[in-house]
């Protein structure tokens, strides 16, 4: 079953354009980039960047980070925005 926000951007394809245009003004600010490359970075110190092995790092509820993989990782708080 598609969430209701993806139920919405089918039907709505002007709206979808908005937001995307939205999310690619978001992803150039600096703020952005320097997280993204953070993230990048902690992939690679581990070695999980890039080879396939389904594994993201994630972030644990008191700071810090776990190797978890990826489908639990971003699934987690899908649905409650």
């Amino acid at each position: 079953m598609a969430s209701k926000s993806t139920s919405y951007y089918k039907s709505h394809a002007d709206s979808l354009k908005v937001k995307r245009e939205y999310q690619r003004e978001y992803n150039k600010k600096p703020a952005q980039k320097k997280k993204r490359a953070s993230l990048n970075a902690e992939n690679r110190r581990r070695g999980t960047y890039g080879n396939g092995d389904k594994l993201d790092v994630s972030h644990k509820r008191g700071g810090g980070t776990k190797l978890e993989g990826q489908s639990k990782n971003r699934a987690r708080n899908r649905g409650k925005a």
